[in-house]
């Protein structure tokens, strides 16, 4: 049986994080800053979705 990807928590909020991630990009900050921000971004969403393979 298939699960419904709305039903999985994990998927989504790597999507929230990827999208966080990517408007860190675009933020009014310093480069520094917003690099900063996209990696820990993407670093979170990266391990929920090792988490959901995992499952």
């Amino acid at each position: 049986m298939k699960h419904d990807p709305a039903l999985n928590p994990s998927k989504a909020r790597a999507a929230v994080h990827r999208a966080m991630a990517l408007a860190a990009l675009r933020a009014d900050s310093s480069l520094s800053v917003r690099l900063r921000r996209y990696n820990d971004h993407m670093a979170i969403a990266r391990s929920l979705e090792l988490q959901e393979v995992a499952l």
